[in-house]
């Protein structure tokens, strides 16, 4: 099978159609009114002849003599060549003629129904008479009484109107040609144009790019944003959307960037900022790389790439924790290596009393082994977590140490889980970064100061947050910290920290510790634990805690 018709001829031959219906619709419509022009203006010719003859006393006064047709038919001939009408006939009541452009047929009765001038009305229409078909018009003659005497007949025959009607189409119908003549080349000009607009591309081609471009735009895992050059959005992929937390893509297409996303992701949309840059966008951290679009040299607007780098940061921070565990692990295996080597050199001195009493004073072991009844903290992942990030802290020179009151009971919400992991540890990171060697860093996490919430304190010996900076220390970019070698960007640990409380209903705040640096505290609300099941979760969690405590202090004791 040949090719189907292609889009430009599509267009020509529908426009063409289009224009050629209007100008011959165009052109029928001014036939008729011209015609009916052409009808209303005889016919208020033939009337008033009609009525003037009727008036003219020279006509009233031929009907009292002897041959009124002697006087009439004169005077109606002027008057038929004056008006240019086909005839004017003057007959008597009884509709005998006394006057008409054949004199033969004076005399005689008309060949038309004279009823309704008789009547003393007025009659237009057309009739066929003695000369053919004509448009007429009969107009009763009053005596000095009132009463008729006689009627006027006035006619234009319908082939001098047709003709009339067609010598004046000839304007017309050139105007009507050159009008189409005109549509068809603006046709075949507005086709080329629309060709070139879209590159020449026949229907099939675009719906395969479109398609295209959409399983593209949408199968991709980067986020994609697009705005036009008045900053409204105009393309909002699906992992953007994920990214974005926009639950309707569609519904937010035309509305200017920045009512929809944060003013700083929504700023660097905008300027099409070639370099990647980190953005905190509601509790993500999104790798940015923006640059404004060209086309034909002109720009039309901007796009955004969005990769998410929270789960590269996490992923990073679980590669970070068991780095962490390995070089705790290295240190234990050093520790205890110097350990062996202290009791072989006593026991080869022969000082076995020393050698026990060295054994039992470091029987504690390193620096994962004070965390083996987990301190009250029965969540397996938050107890890891302390534990990965106290390895850490001890390996940079740091004593982190947990609150012995600290509780907390197994979460069995999963998300919440996750955003407590977040919270602490960048509680932690922001401590263990503000201190110096032989710093010192306590945090403490409770969920049994208050029903249905847990409560995350840090405290520091670092120099703190200064007393100006407290209101503004969880904003984004702001730290009291110096720049780190590594880091793109500061400032937005503690923004998402605040951010997660805030949206799980709780808050944050800063104050001086006690320790001269300083406190954060967070309050999160459990979803869906009461006052009662955190009773009872923390007797359960207690439990195991207190049994292995007594073990060790049996074993201490044999």
């Amino acid at each position: 099978m040949g090719r189907s018709m292609t889009l430009g001829m599509q267009l020509l031959l529908l426009q063409v159609a289009i224009v050629l219906v209007t100008v011959v619709g165009t052109g029928v419509t001014a036939m008729l009114i011209q015609e009916h022009q052409l009808r209303e203006a005889y016919q208020d010719r033939m009337i008033a002849v009609a009525q003037s003859v009727a008036r003219l006393p020279v006509i009233l006064g031929a009907f009292d003599d002897d041959d009124p047709s002697a006087v009439i038919q004169p005077v109606a001939e002027v008057v038929r060549n004056a008006s240019d009408v086909t005839y004017v006939v003057v007959t008597d009541a009884a509709g005998i003629r006394y006057s008409h452009p054949n004199p033969d047929r004076i005399g005689e009765p008309v060949s038309t129904d004279p009823t309704i001038p008789l009547s003393g009305q007025v009659y237009v229409g057309t009739q066929t008479g003695t000369l053919g078909p004509s448009w007429r018009v009969k107009v009763p003659i009053f005596d000095d009484d009132g009463e008729v005497m006689g009627q006027v007949s006035v006619g234009i025959l319908e082939s001098e109107l047709r003709a009339d009607f067609l010598g004046g189409l000839g304007g017309l119908l050139a105007a009507l040609a050159v009008a189409a003549l005109a549509g068809v080349v603006g046709s075949a000009w507005i086709g080329r144009v629309i060709r070139r607009r879209i590159y020449g591309l026949e229907p099939d081609e675009i719906r395969g790019m479109l398609e295209t471009r959409q399983a593209m735009l949408h199968g991709i895992r980067e986020g994609l944003v697009a705005v036009d050059e008045r900053d409204r959005l105009v393309l909002v992929n699906d992992a953007a959307a994920r990214l974005l937390e926009i639950a309707e893509p569609d519904a937010v297409l035309g509305r200017p960037v920045a009512d929809v996303v944060d003013p700083e992701l929504a700023g660097v949309i905008a300027a099409g900022q070639e370099p990647e840059t980190l953005v905190l966008s509601g509790e993500r951290v999104l790798l940015v790389h923006s640059d404004r679009v060209r086309v034909d040299g002109r720009e039309i607007g901007s796009i955004a790439i969005l990769r998410d780098r929270t789960e590269l940061e996490a992923v990073l921070r679980e590669l970070q924790g068991a780095q962490g565990l390995a070089d705790g692990l290295r240190a234990q295996s050093h520790e205890f290596s110097n350990t062996l080597h202290v009791v072989s050199g006593l026991l080869e001195l022969g000082d076995v009393d020393a050698a026990i009493a060295y054994i039992e004073r470091v029987g504690g072991g390193g620096p994962l082994s004070t965390l083996a009844d987990r301190a009250g903290i029965a969540d397996v992942e938050t107890a890891a977590l302390v534990l990965a990030k106290r390895s850490l802290a001890h390996e940079l020179g740091i004593e982190l140490e947990l609150d012995p009151d600290s509780h907390l009971a197994p979460i069995e919400d999963a998300d919440f889980r996750t955003d407590l992991v977040t919270v602490v540890g960048n509680l932690l990171d922001n401590a263990v970064e503000a201190c110096v060697l032989g710093g010192r860093v306590t945090a403490s996490i409770r969920d049994d100061r208050a029903p249905g919430a847990i409560e995350v304190r840090v405290d520091d010996d670092g120099p703190g947050v200064p007393a100006e900076l407290r209101a503004a220390i969880f904003e984004p970019d702001v730290t009291g910290k110096s720049p780190a070698g590594g880091k793109a960007r500061r400032g937005i640990g503690l923004t998402i920290v605040r951010r997660v409380a805030r949206r799980l209903g709780g808050e944050a705040h800063v104050e001086r510790g006690p320790d001269g640096g300083a406190r954060f505290t967070v309050d999160l609300p459990v979803p869906g634990r009461s006052a009662g099941s955190d009773a009872s979760a923390r007797r359960r969690a207690s439990a195991p805690a207190l049994d292995g405590a007594a073990t060790r202090r049996e074993a201490q004791r044999s």
